[in-house]
């Protein structure tokens, strides 16, 4: 197969994680800026250009950041126009990147998260904190990753400062209950396909309640119980995503599920459990392949 890697950093872990597993199983590879993609919308034969030179291609690997997502996945669901075969879908990589409609459709479907209020006057902020059981509470910016714009409020008055701040600047937040009994900890389980191919345990540094390794947490590697592999699959087939990673976080309640990422990075999960996660998602693309009806032609 032709695989691109639709990547803003050829030198990340994880890009160059995907570009050697797909050089072992012996596939042509190229990692394409995505925001140097260009789309011939109009002439009724989709197409993407890279620096004015046609991308051709039988699959694509999307990795696309958070700060671009609007533009990312207008050219991954361009390559969809053209019949090729995406490791996530557009639509998904949209859905798991607004945390609300995550959260809803989530909640929709039954699958437990933390208590999570949501609303837009700061004069609601009494009934925003009633909803999630009172302080102390979490805040998160809708558009925030990797733990920033996630502050934890301990009092009401810190809650009421917090959120109004956030809101004078216009920015949408969401407000979920705070789970002492995790003691700093979560968990991230890594789905490719219809399986879980690894999951670690991270905790928080002494003095943070986020447990992010981009924030100085520590991981190892943990087995899931069954009930924690149901509900992490259950959230990625709810977002429509084949490769995810589902954060999860034990309550007294059970597990619940705190977010589900389209571009999970591989340096934590492949470091930790020692596990080659890159060639698991270059399976997943090959099987997807022999599934795929013969077309015509390869090049977008």
């Amino acid at each position: 197969m032709k695989i691109a890697i639709l990547s803003r950093n050829p030198q990340c872990y994880s890009t160059r994680r995907l570009v050697e597993a797909c050089e072992q199983a012996n596939h042509e590879v190229d990692v394409r800026d995505y925001l140097r993609c260009t789309m011939d919308i109009a002439s009724g034969r989709p197409r993407v250009f890279h620096q004015g030179e046609p991308v051709e291609a039988d699959a694509i690997i999307p990795r696309i950041g958070a700060s671009y997502t609007f533009y990312g996945t207008a050219v991954v669901r361009q390559f969809e126009a053209a019949g090729i075969l995406t490791a996530n879908l557009s639509d998904a990589i949209n859905r798991s990147r607004d945390k609300l409609r995550c959260l809803q459709l989530l909640s929709q479907e039954g699958v437990e998260t933390p208590l999570t209020g949501f609303a837009h006057d700061i004069r609601d902020i009494n009934a925003l904190l009633k909803t999630v059981g009172g302080t102390p509470v979490v805040i998160k910016l809708l558009e925030g990753t990797q733990g920033k714009g996630v502050v934890m409020a301990e009092t009401k008055k810190a809650a009421e400062s917090v959120i109004t701040a956030f809101r004078q600047l216009d920015a949408n937040i969401l407000v979920q209950e705070y789970i002492k009994e995790a003691a700093g900890c979560d968990i991230r389980a890594f789905v490719v396909g219809q399986g879980i191919v690894g999951a670690m345990e991270r905790k928080a540094a002494p003095g943070e309640f986020r447990a992010n390794l981009h924030l100085g947490g520590t991981a190892k590697p943990l087995e899931l119980s069954k009930e924690e592999r149901r509900i992490a699959l259950r959230a990625a087939r709810v977002m429509g995503l084949a490769v995810a990673g589902v954060d999860l976080i034990r309550s007294e309640r059970g597990p619940l599920v705190l977010e589900v990422n389209s571009s999970p990075g591989l340096a934590g999960i492949e470091t930790v459990t020692g596990k080659n996660v890159a060639s698991r998602i270059v399976k997943y693309l090959e099987v997807q392949k022999e599934k795929q009806p013969q077309r015509r032609r390869r090049s977008s």
